[in-house]
C-alpha cells in the first residue's frame, strides 16, 4: 500500500533518534513536488511548538548566472554541472557536525524571481534535529554528487504523472516571468533532459512517494 502523508511524518520522526541531527533528502524531477512536500513536512512536524525541523534547498547551490556565462553553461542552467555540488555536500556535513552548537548554520536560498542563489538566506538553529533538503540530483552517483548521498540518512523520491509534472512546471516558469512559448520550450528542452537524468536515479531511493501522498499543489 502506498504511504500516506501521516506515514511520511512518522517515518521522518523516526530518523531523529540517537541524539544526533538527521538529514532527510527529497529527490525528484523538476516540478514533481519536492519543495511542496518538504515544506509541508517541516510545517507539520514543527506544529505550533519550538521548531525542531528545518528545510534547506539544494537550489541555493546554483552557480550564479555570471559564472554560468563564463563557463558557457547558461543555456543548460539546472543541469548537474551548473551547481556547486561539492559545496552542497560540505554544507550537509557541517549541518550534521554542528548540531547543538552555539550559533545557527546559515544555508543559501534561491530567489525564483531573480533566478539567483542568495547567500545566508536560510538559518538552521542549533536545536534543529531534522533537516529536510530537496533537490533534483540527490541520488546522482557521478562526481561530487556521490558525496551528497553519503550525507543523507534517507532519500525519498517524488513521483508524479508526467503530463501533470510538465503542466505544473510550465505554470511555474510562467509565474516567475517567462512567456508561455518560452516556458514550454524550456520545459521540453533543458528541463526534460534533466528530468530524464533524475528519473534514472529512482531505484536508488529509500522510498517512492506517489502523488497520492503529496499535499495538494498550491
Amino acid at each position: 500500500m502506498p504511504p500516506t502523508f501521516a506515514d511520511l511524518l512518522d517515518r521522518a520522526r523516526a530518523l531523529t533518534g540517537g541524539g544526533r541531527r538527521a538529514i532527510l533528502g527529497i529527490a525528484g524531477s523538476p516540478g514533481a513536488g519536492k519543495s511542496t512536500l518538504a515544506g509541508q513536512l517541516v510545517r507539520a512536524l514543527n506544529g505550533t511548538g519550538e521548531p525542531w525541523a528545518a528545510q534547506v534547498p539544494m537550489d541555493g547551490f546554483h552557480l550564479a548566472d555570471a559564472e554560468l556565462d563564463r563557463l558557457g553553461r547558461r543555456d543548460r542552467k539546472g543541469a548537474p554541472d551548473t551547481f556547486d555540488a561539492a559545496g552542497y555536500a560540505a554544507l550537509l556535513r557541517r549541518l550534521r557536525a554542528e548540531y547543538g552548537a552555539a550559533e545557527p548554520v546559515y544555508a543559501p536560498g534561491f530567489e525564483r524571481v531573480l533566478e539567483q542563489p542568495l547567500a545566508g538566506a536560510v538559518p538552521v538553529p542549533p536545536a534543529v534535529r531534522l533537516v529536510v533538503t530537496e533537490g533534483n540530483y540527490l541520488l546522482l552517483a557521478d562526481g561530487p554528487w556521490a558525496r551528497v548521498r553519503a550525507e543523507l540518512d534517507e532519500v525519498w523520491f517524488c513521483e508524479l504523472d508526467e503530463a501533470e509534472r510538465v503542466r505544473r512546471l510550465v505554470a511555474r516558469h510562467e509565474e516567475f516571468g517567462k512567456g508561455h512559448d518560452e516556458a514550454v520550450a524550456w520545459v521540453l528542452g533543458p528541463d526534460r533532459r534533466n528530468a530524464e537524468l533524475v528519473a534514472a536515479t529512482r531505484d536508488r531511493a529509500d522510498l517512492i512517494v506517489p502523488d497520492t501522498a503529496l499535499p495538494p499543489a498550491r
